[in-house]
């Protein structure tokens, strides 16, 4: 893939992302490629699509990104991003907040993550077997999970989710942040979601982890930050500073 075809890419990406509309080639040079004709980026991405990185749904429709097309983004195109001063103080307000209400932690985080990213969150502590989710009602809110079906899958997934995060946990020795796109997802139930998740250990040295689950066309980068940036807290290697304004 040359440079221009993966500025395409992460234009087709980036505006998938925003309206979950299929993209066609006029908007892409409107709003991304403003440089390059029409004829040049259709040429592309036809090219795109006979490679399995773009698909497209109808004949007369534009394309959107495959499994394939998602991972060669986040492995080669994607650069890591780290929170805003603002939104890192943000969520350590909320979460110091939330624990001043004795909130369990597992629901605390699970909470944060869920309204700091728009996607359902899970956090568990393994060593007490203690999991929360949040956030079903903004996953089932976007279009790719209006069928009943898939409103049935994710429900009944839920139902064992400590069993699945357990298993998931213990493969995941290395302790890194990682991302499941689509069939690639080890959770075979949730194969058409995308999942960012992460293994930590508590300041106490409790086994914990933590996972965004959400449509594929979620922002990993920032959705990936505010795990890393979770964990860290929770982990005791991040000191939290309220800085207090007094007039």
């Amino acid at each position: 893939m040359n440079k221009r075809q993966e500025k395409i890419l992460a234009a087709v990406i980036e505006e998938y992302t925003k309206t979950a509309i299929p993209v066609g080639s006029k908007i892409l040079v409107e709003k991304y490629l403003s440089e390059v004709s029409t004829a040049t980026v259709r040429n592309d991405m036809a090219h795109l699509e006979k490679e399995g990185y773009l698909q497209q749904m109808h004949i007369s429709s534009g394309r959107i990104p495959t499994d394939k097309g998602y991972r060669y983004f986040v492995e080669s195109i994607m650069d890591d991003k780290e929170l805003s001063k603002k939104e890192q103080q943000k969520l350590q307000t909320e979460m110091l907040k939330m624990q001043a209400k004795n909130n369990r932690l597992s629901r605390t985080t699970a909470k944060l993550l869920s309204v700091l990213s728009g996607n359902m969150a899970v956090s568990g502590i393994m060593d007490k077997n203690e999991f929360s989710d949040f956030g079903m009602s903004e996953l089932l809110d976007q279009p790719e999970f209006r069928k009943m079906d898939e409103i049935c899958r994710l429900a009944e997934t839920l139902d064992y989710i400590d069993e699945l995060f357990d298993k998931l946990s213990a493969e995941m020795k290395d302790g890194k942040t990682k991302i499941f796109i689509g069939k690639e997802n080890p959770i075979s139930e949730i194969s058409n979601c995308s999942m960012i998740v992460s293994p930590y250990k508590s300041k106490t040295g409790e086994r914990g982890i933590l996972a965004l689950i959400g449509p594929k066309r979620m922002r990993y980068a920032k959705n990936k930050s505010l795990i890393e940036y979770m964990k860290k807290i929770l982990g005791g290697t991040m000191v939290i500073i309220i800085i207090i304004n007094i007039i």
